[in-house]
């Protein structure tokens, strides 16, 4: 023992013979089974596909009636294979397919209700709120349509129009006007309830007391952030005792920031322009000032730098899609995204606003114009040719080709 270091005798009598019997056990064990090859998915992949999917499924229900406004609580639709929605993070959107008269359009609408509300794998639910505008056929179509049951196909939650720790201050002071208010309902659910740590003041603009949307929703939320949030209302049309009266200027905003301050913006176009000029006054970088997506720019004669001779004329689209190729009428008034979804192309397209990208294309010839104030794409896009068609019109016929996602 001392030689080999352990006891030989216990190898004694020991034959390869039963060894090699355990090949035909192993044999039979592999004929038995089955010869599918095992799968297995990392929990990192299962964590990206929970938190954003490609498409979420869902239907209404309950509505919420607020005169010219209505919210819609939407749920997973089991049946078509979403078991729960999402989660996101508060000032963030969806996109929803909408079927408009024969005509297909994915349109955005901001999520309004808490982050928690999405929260688990059980009774998961979104709330869109969404008012009546002027040109929003979208809107229009969401409003005359749907119900409780109503069938609804949205995207996973998108957008960077949220707190963030690293680079925003701790106090928020949050611009609204009409619908603009939803991003901050949101922030405003997810500060009372815990699920965001910051100071948030929403300055809200209404033209009357009656006219405010959701404020009975806002008042309790202040109440229960223990002075987290705080509603100040700006009426532009009547003088109330409470409110303040006007619009959102450059002394309002300095009457309620509060040292360092992060502000986000969000309401109609017009509003911008007053805001953004008004902000310059003050001495707040561009750092922390942060505005929403916009929508779509709409009629593009308003714009500066567009050629006076170009409106009212139509032009052609020649689009290259999936290999196919299409002729399409474009009026000068259109972007190029809405006279293909009209023609009934199924353009990939998210924001509408010209900023995120996913309607991203390649201009083959053709001359085109894009607003200044809507223009997000990267030098390298302007260099080599690529638009984005949601904010782009035709100056002359065209030929783009477009990368459908599915």
């Amino acid at each position: 023992m001392a030689k080999y270091g352990y006891d030989r005798s216990k190898l004694k009598g020991l034959t390869p013979f039963p060894f090699l019997g355990e090949v035909k056990t192993r044999n039979k064990h592999i004929e038995a089974a089955d010869t599918a090859l095992p799968q297995s998915v990392f929990n990192p992949n299962r964590l990206a596909d929970a938190l954003h999917p490609v498409v979420q499924y869902a239907k209404v229900a309950e509505v919420v009636d607020h005169g010219d406004a209505k919210s819609y609580v939407l749920v997973p639709d089991a049946a078509k294979g979403t078991k729960a929605l999402a989660y996101f993070r508060a000032g963030q959107y969806v996109s929803v397919s909408l079927d408009m008269d024969g005509v297909t359009a994915d349109k955005p609408y901001t999520l309004s209700s808490a982050p928690k509300a999405a929260l688990g794998s059980e009774h998961t639910s979104y709330t869109l709120t969404v008012k009546q505008a002027p040109g929003s056929d979208g809107a229009t179509h969401i409003l005359g349509h749907w119900q409780e049951g109503t069938e609804v196909t949205l995207s996973g939650p998108k957008g960077e129009f949220y707190y963030q720790e690293m680079r925003d201050a701790r106090h928020v002071l949050a611009l609204a006007g009409g619908s603009g208010i939803t991003p901050f309902l949101s922030m405003a659910a997810a500060v009372a309830d815990g699920t965001e740590d910051f100071r948030l003041t929403v300055l809200y603009g209404s033209r009357t007391k009656d006219g405010i949307l959701l404020k009975e929703e806002l008042d309790a939320l202040e109440a229960k952030s223990k002075g987290k949030v705080r509603v100040v209302h700006v009426l532009s049309d009547e003088t109330a005792e409470g409110y303040e009266h006007g619009f959102i200027t450059a002394e309002l905003i300095r009457k309620y920031a509060e040292g360092d301050t992060s502000v986000f913006v969000c309401g109609p176009r017009a509003m911008y322009g007053f805001v953004k000029a008004e902000l310059k006054k003050l001495p707040i970088p561009e750092r922390r000032i942060r505005f929403e997506l916009s929508g779509e720019f709409g009629d593009p004669s308003r714009a500066a730098g567009y050629p006076a001779e170009a409106a009212g004329k139509t032009h052609s689209i020649t689009v290259w899609i999936r290999g196919e190729k299409r002729v399409v009428p474009c009026k000068a008034e259109q972007s190029l995204l809405r006279a293909m979804e009209q023609a009934g192309i199924r353009v990939p397209s998210d924001c509408r606003s010209g900023q995120c990208g996913w309607c991203h294309s390649r201009l083959i010839a053709g001359d085109v114009f894009v607003p200044e104030e809507a223009d997000g794409r990267r030098m390298a896009d302007k260099q080599y040719g690529w638009i984005h068609p949601c904010a782009t019109y035709a100056l002359t016929d065209v030929e783009l080709e477009v990368f459908p996602i599915l």
